[in-house]
């Protein structure tokens, strides 16, 4: 690995994403010291800076453990040799430095965003609520999103199908950060998406202390009490009983406070991976997957009570403004619009080609 031609190049894929990191960091140290809040692991059952390098171990035995399989029946070598043929292939040194650039950056951004999140309602106890359900009420023609869905959907197994949404989410976030950067040899496609999650996270945590809010499900809970019990039920009681703990004693308690619900960085974080899979052109089938999750996950924001419809529109204007922004800084556009560099996008096309016009 040349240093003199990585350094320009990893500048280039991650400069932007480093930046958000350190702004976070910054703003993180700048808030516990005003608020004398101290910092705390944003995982309190398995760290994240173990948990995120297991998904990304466990990815990358996915990925090289049936190649290895493959290649010893196949050119009949044996397990070291072809282990070494697998690693020299798929895992030279640049690609090692560019997944560690990718997985520590990320990790630093979201780690410093779950403190910030945290200190948001000390910073500025003040809530918006009332005014965004006002907003939504005035744009529906009097009526509350969420009780319109309900009349629509029904209270019964829609509940537990988007309750089951809202999870799968919570699990796919991580998961697609290290298919990124794992997974995929495209690598200004995976700094590409990396960075935008990360500029999401960054502005959101800043729009956390303009626009402070707890979402319908705590300042109206009696439109979601109907609902049936589901897992979102736990979790949201849970989110509640912390934010009271770290408000009573933010100096004490050993957690974070998560309840924040302008704007939705659900709906952004999918916004920025729909939009992503659709610029980088991947297969039909994962476009489609990822349009109709995007719908799904803005229909249980509001259905569950987790955000208004103002948070799901400011979700999406900072999700799409994510992957442009990060688009820009790494590269991949033409112009001012957004696009995946040349060599990458013909290499995808030719892949994708190649899978429609081979036969078994």
């Amino acid at each position: 690995m040349n240093i003199t031609r990585v350094l320009p190049q990893t500048a280039r894929q991650w400069g932007l994403a480093w930046a958000c990191s350190l702004i976070l960091v910054v703003v993180m140290l700048v808030m516990s010291a005003t608020t004398n809040v101290p910092l705390r692991d944003p995982d309190n059952v398995l760290p994240g800076y173990i948990r995120f390098p297991l998904i990304v171990v466990g990815v990358l035995a996915v990925d090289v453990l049936p190649r290895w399989i493959l290649r010893m029946s196949r050119d009949r070598v044996g397990p070291v040799d072809s282990f070494k043929g697998v690693m020299r292939d798929r895992w030279p040194a640049s690609h090692w430095w560019f997944a560690a650039n990718g997985v520590v950056s990320w990790y630093v951004c979201y780690a410093a965003f779950r403190n910030v999140k945290s200190m948001a309602p000390i910073a500025n106890p003040g809530l918006w609520d009332d005014r965004l359900a006002h907003l939504d009420r005035f744009f529906l023609g009097g009526h509350d999103p969420a009780d319109v869905l309900h009349s629509m959907l029904g209270q019964g197994w829609a509940a537990h199908l988007l309750s089951d949404v809202y999870f799968l989410w919570i699990a796919m976030v991580p998961v697609s950060i290290a298919v990124a950067l794992v997974w995929t040899r495209f690598t200004s496609a995976g700094a590409w998406f990396v960075t935008a999650v990360s500029v999401d996270w960054l502005l959101g945590a800043l729009l956390y202390y303009v626009i402070p809010t707890v979402g319908p499900i705590y300042s109206d809970p009696k439109t979601f009490a109907h609902l049936p019990h589901t897992y979102v039920t736990e979790l949201a009681s849970s989110m509640w009983d912390d934010r009271v703990k770290v408000l009573a004693d933010p100096t004490t308690y050993d957690g974070l406070q998560t309840i924040a619900a302008f704007p939705s960085l659900h709906v952004g974080i999918m916004v920025t991976i729909t939009l992503t899979v659709v610029l980088i052109r991947v297969p039909r089938i994962v476009r489609i997957a990822a349009y109709v999750m995007l719908v799904l996950t803005i229909l249980a924001t509001v259905y569950l009570g987790w955000h208004f419809g103002a948070d799901v529109i400011g979700g999406a204007l900072l999700g799409a403004f994510a992957v442009w922004a990060a688009a820009m800084a790494t590269g991949n556009h033409e112009g001012w619009r957004p696009a995946l560099r040349p060599q990458e996008a013909q290499e995808l096309d030719e892949l994708a080609s190649s899978a429609l016009t081979t036969r078994p």
